[in-house]
């Protein structure tokens, strides 16, 4: 018996039959390739976190810090380019993928400074300008980077941490005279310098009064404002970029008209005590940690100061290490921390750079144990942060635009350790995630408990702090990327900060003598981006952040004029926390789905664009007024951060007043409170994932 053919089989196909055949296979292809089918991910996530803490060990870490701290290693110079060789043959010797990126960049260095009293019996003393030990050494003597070179005879006066209500209360006039200020009152070197001069001084002298023992150290630092090389701004400073000249007038508002130094309190001490006339107010007087300062001048003493520095072009290096994602490898998660020191750097920043490379050793340990990550992690190594975070922010201009669409998270650690007590910052959706690995690490200080509850105990609860400050490299990546960040560290504040007595052995002996602290920054540190890199779902919550913003609300609202109205702010708020328990929702529904499959993953990597990119939305691309190059309207610098630390735009315009009428201040703010509702409102959008 013979049967008929199968047509089906033996009949040729018809070319729109074909072609349709043809485009399903190019589209399967397309997601086989771009999101390839594998289990809901294959690496045993719990069992390679456990592998990383156990994997821990303070006399590496130990070792690493030596090494990094055996020479003063300023940021464009050759005991830094030394440090870089050694950050870079570290990942090498990992075989990790690493790369380095240079820049040509504004630096500046101290020629020659000196400083000298002379009293009215024609008497003079002269000042010494470098700590015990020093002179002599490689160390770079006492200055401010970006001072303008000057000589200045005149009389001296104290102006208490050189805030505005510190001018008015000093009650004498400061002009043409060098003023004494010492640190604090939450105002960075510049805006001490700026409001110097804004008052008349013709130069200024800071100094740190804030610990009895090491008296002796001068604080250096920079006097630029902003951020970056100031021959670049806004863009990367690549080889043959466009660079302005020093005299362009961008270029020349950088940097103070004022020459400035830094002095140790010893030397201040002696200054202070001299001065007559105008008695020192009564609530400086109890904060004073120096005894026998009873006026705050102007002279009878006089001040001879001179200071001579250079401002020259100089070679910057970051270094890379990459391991690359298996699944998601257009996904990044960045851990940066900054290279280069004002000195020996043992704190600031080498307690953050040995824990960088201990994270490294310990993740290639995991590798060769068969983890491969889902996402991509970047290995940061930034130069010259001390300048103006000017590594960082050359990088985060240089590719603006990958960051944009391809950042997970950057997670920074500065000054790894200062002392005891943990703290950390971040934007408001890393929160939880925040709350949950400080969980898994063990307290340094305690037994048996976790950092969470020591961390919970010591502040009534577990206080994480937001970034609008500028002060380490998460600046350019929250401020001017929109980039979801953390900052981390152990200790507040450290009595040698940028002097040249921050040196292994005093953290050896003062502020981690086991170098636990380190090893639990290292562990948070490193499981932050495991599990930012291996979850299939990112690790954001929203619902912190609307609460957030419900609370800057409420603050804003008792400080307002009644005249103001803040129900658009209200309105926008409002319904970005909608917005936020939406996706709260879909995470819960998503996470219950345990299978994969090419459209179980796209709904995945749909969500987590949501999640990455609705930081952006409170980007504005005017960026704040007077300082354009910072964009994010919830988080950035405000003029006076004592009033007001969120809004930036708000607040600033809340403290502007000069040449203004009161109707046109209000209007100022209004039209500040409409640009951060328009803010919330693109996060809004983003985080909903569709078009209006």
């Amino acid at each position: 018996m013979t049967t008929k053919p199968n047509n089906l089989l033996t009949t040729k196909p018809s070319p729109l039959t074909t072609m349709v055949v043809f485009l399903i296979l190019c589209i399967l292809g397309f997601y086989a390739f771009h999101f390839p089918h594998t289990p809901p991910h294959s690496n045993n996530t719990s069992t390679f976190q456990n592998l990383f803490l156990s994997s821990s060990s303070n006399s590496t870490i130990s070792s690493y810090l030596r090494t990094l701290t055996m020479h003063p290693h300023l940021a464009g110079t050759k005991p830094n380019s030394d440090t870089a060789n050694f950050v870079l043959n570290h990942f090498i010797s990992l075989n990790l993928k690493t790369h380095t990126t240079s820049y040509n960049v504004l630096l500046s260095y101290p020629l020659h400074s000196s400083l000298s009293m002379h009293f009215n019996d024609g008497s003079s003393s002269n000042l010494g300008l470098t700590e015990p030990g020093s002179s002599g050494s490689d160390m770079v003597h006492a200055y401010h980077a970006y001072s303008p070179s000057g000589s200045v005879y005149a009389k001296a006066v104290f102006v208490n941490y050189g805030r505005d209500r510190d001018y008015r209360a000093v009650g004498v006039s400061i002009k043409g005279c060098i003023v004494i200020v010492r640190k604090g009152g939450g105002l960075g070197r510049n805006t001490v310098v700026e409001k110097a001069e804004e008052n008349g001084a013709v130069a200024v002298l800071v100094y740190n009064d804030e610990n009895d023992t090491w008296r002796n150290g001068f604080e250096r630092g920079h006097v630029m404002k902003g951020v970056g090389d100031p021959l670049s701004p806004g863009w990367g400073s690549v080889e043959g970029s466009e660079k302005l000249s020093l005299d362009d007038n961008e270029v020349l508002k950088r940097f103070p008209k004022i020459p400035s130094m830094p002095l140790s309190a010893h030397v201040a001490d002696a200054v202070l005590s001299s001065l007559g006339v105008t008695p020192l107010p009564l609530e400086w007087r109890t904060t004073l940690r120096a005894k026998g300062i009873n006026h705050v001048g102007p002279g009878p003493t006089m001040l001879n100061f001179t200071y001579l520095g250079e401002k020259k072009m100089a070679t910057i290096q970051n270094v890379f290490a990459v391991i690359k994602g298996s699944e998601e490898p257009d996904r990044h998660v960045l851990l940066g921390n900054h290279r280069d020191a004002w000195t020996y750097g043992a704190v600031d920043p080498s307690s953050g750079t040995a824990a960088l490379l201990d994270i490294a050793r310990r993740y290639s340990i995991l590798l060769h144990s068969g983890w491969k990550p889902r996402r991509t992690i970047v290995l940061c190594s930034w130069d010259a942060e001390e300048f103006g975070m000017i590594g960082s922010t050359e990088w985060v201009e240089q590719n603006l635009i990958n960051l944009g669409s391809k950042a997970v998270a950057y997670l920074n650690v500065d000054c790894a350790v200062q002392g005891p007590g943990f703290f950390v910052g971040s934007t408001p959706q890393l929160d939880s995630l925040i709350l949950e690995i400080t969980k898994k690490v063990k307290d340094p200080d305690s037994k048996g408990v976790s950092v969470y509850a020591s961390w919970a105990a010591a502040n009534g609860g577990n206080n994480i702090q937001r970034l609008g400050r500028v002060d380490s490299d998460f600046a350019p990546f929250v401020q001017h990327a929109g980039v979801p960040s953390i900052d981390i560290y152990y200790g507040k504040d450290f009595p040698v900060y940028h002097t040249a007595f921050d040196s292994y052995n005093w953290m050896a002996e003062y502020a981690d003598p086991f170098f636990q602290r380190h090893v639990a920054v290292t562990g948070i540190w490193g499981l932050l981006a495991l599990r930012l890199a291996d979850d299939s779902i990112l690790p954001f919550n929203y619902l912190s952040y609307a609460n957030e913003l419900r609370l800057y609300r409420d603050k804003l609202s008792n400080m307002l004029d009644h005249k103001m109205s803040l129900h658009p702010l209200t309105t926008s708020i409002q319904e970005f926390a909608c917005a936020a328990k939406e996706v709260d929702d879909e995470l819960k529904e998503l996470k219950l789905v345990e299978t994969s499959g090419q459209f179980v993953d796209m709904k995945r990597r749909a969500m987590n664009d949501r999640l990455m990119l609705a930081e952006k939305g409170f980007l504005d691309g005017d960026g704040l007024k007077g300082k354009q190059w910072f964009k994010h309207l919830v988080f950035g610098p405000p003029n006076d951060a004592e009033k007001l630390d969120f809004f930036p735009g708000i607040a600033d315009s809340m403290t502007r007043s000069t040449g203004t009428s009161e109707r046109e201040r209000l209007a100022e703010i209004q039209r500040e409170i409409w640009r951060v509702t328009r803010a919330i409102q693109r996060a809004t959008f983003a985080l909903r994932g569709e078009f209006t």
